[in-house]
């Protein structure tokens, strides 16, 4: 996975294998121990490029909050090997209102546009409709069993109806965008299957905004279209981001946060002891479950000295999320669920600029929707044993293909 010869023929590859379901796969503790900055090589069509990969819980956080690194769309070099042939690809500059893949000034213009929708204050506002849908996909789980698969009836459904209902997306459109978007995010389409499903997304966005500029409404998406400061491109292109940024995160936590907890039944049971834990719980699941097992990338835009390292300009740089919240540097233990932990400065939803904007939304639909699951089954239990659950390493966020529970 990495190397210090350039001269390697096989391009790296960002191990995604896991032992364990909820551990990052072992490659990662010993970099972050001996390699702690070490040489990777990504492919571009046609060859390879050098670039970097980071795995220290300092380290990620100096890059991620140092403007001398950038991520910038055209900059950006591939770091997952494309299945299919794509000759020759250069990366275009991000489209008005894709400000993920934006630099400021241009991505803060954005974000500062979009931040009050994600707010402390206005996500708190989103509790009831939240506990209104937990408590409908629950009474579906409940149907369902027992036993039941907690992915398909509780975990999927309960983030993307919240998601929707919040940005204003027709509910006969949710299944068809929710099911082209588990393509995009896979690691394995087709070249066709990506094609079809990107151009019937984007049409269907484009429609939406056309909509939602003539009628209005009182959701994100309508709000915005109505105050005639962004036109109709770049209302598609916040659509793309806002709804590709939260597709399957919350939803992989939710699984992955009940399996941990039915795992270790000792945390489960002080949490059920004591409920004023689960604020602080829900930012242990954050740390030790970290689902962006892919990382984040930047392009460096001058030389830059690291501990260890010189990042020449226009080198890709990799930080790894999962590993730098498994540091011991920074989490005295860190490979043990500790829901009374201090949890402060972890990097599950990045840090700096391009920190996630929907943070205080996923936490809030994530502390609901183990409050009203737990409450309502005081019993609930795996079905399975832990090593029997398959994870989904071929998307770029992990999670669990299924989760089979009971309770009596």
């Amino acid at each position: 996975m990495d190397t210090q010869d350039t001269d390697a023929q096989e391009p790296a590859v960002i191990p995604t294998r896991r032992r364990c379901p909820f551990d990052p796969p072992p490659e990662y503790g010993r970099l972050r121990e001996q390699e702690p900055i070490s040489r990777v090589r990504f492919l571009v069509s046609p060859g390879s490029h050098d670039g970097w990969l980071i795995t220290r819980h300092d380290d990620v956080r100096a890059v991620l909050s140092d403007p001398r690194f950038s991520r910038r769309n055209e900059l950006l070099a591939h770091v997952i090997r494309p299945r299919f042939p794509i000759g020759r690809y250069e990366p275009p500059a991000a489209e008005p209102g894709a400000f993920n893949k934006m630099d400021p000034p241009e991505h803060t213009r954005y974000r500062r546009m979009l931040a009050r929708y994600f707010s402390v204050r206005r996500t708190r506002e989103l509790e009831p409709l939240a506990e209104k849908v937990a408590h409908q996909c629950l009474d579906n789980l409940l149907a369902a069993g027992p036993p039941a698969d907690l992915v398909e009836h509780y975990a999927e459904p309960l983030p993307s109806r919240v998601l929707c209902e919040t940005l204003g997306i027709p509910e006969d459109d949710r299944a068809r965008i929710l099911r082209h978007f588990s393509v995009i995010f896979r690691l394995t389409y087709t070249l066709d299957e990506l094609v079809a499903s990107v151009t019937e997304v984007g049409a269907m966005f484009q429609e939406l905004a056309r909509r939602k500029r003539a009628e209005g409404g009182d959701d994100i998406l309508g709000d915005l279209a109505g105050s005639g400061a962004l036109n109709e491109q770049e209302l598609v292109n916040i659509a793309w981001v806002l709804i590709g940024g939260a597709f399957d995160t919350t939803a992989n936590m939710i699984a992955l946060g009940t399996a941990a907890l039915l795992h270790h039944p000792e945390q489960l049971a002080l949490l059920r002891a004591r409920p004023d834990l689960l604020g602080n719980a829900v930012e242990e699941l954050l740390r030790y479950l970290t689902i962006s097992h892919l990382g984040a990338s930047r392009v460096a835009l001058a030389d830059v000295d690291l501990p260890g390292a010189r990042v020449k300009a226009g080198e890709t740089v990799v930080v790894h999320l999962a590993a730098a919240n498994r540091d011991p540097r920074r989490y005295p233990d860190p490979d043990r669920l500790d829901i009374e932990r201090g949890t402060g400065a972890h990097v599950a939803f990045g840090h700096g600029v391009h920190q996630c904007i929907g943070q205080h939304h996923a936490r809030l639909v994530l502390k609901v929707g183990l409050r009203v699951l737990l409450d309502r089954l005081p019993d609930l239990r795996l079905a399975v044993p832990v090593d029997e659950l398959r994870g989904r390493e071929d998307v770029q966020h992990y999670g669990l293909r299924a989760l089979p529970v009971t309770w009596l």
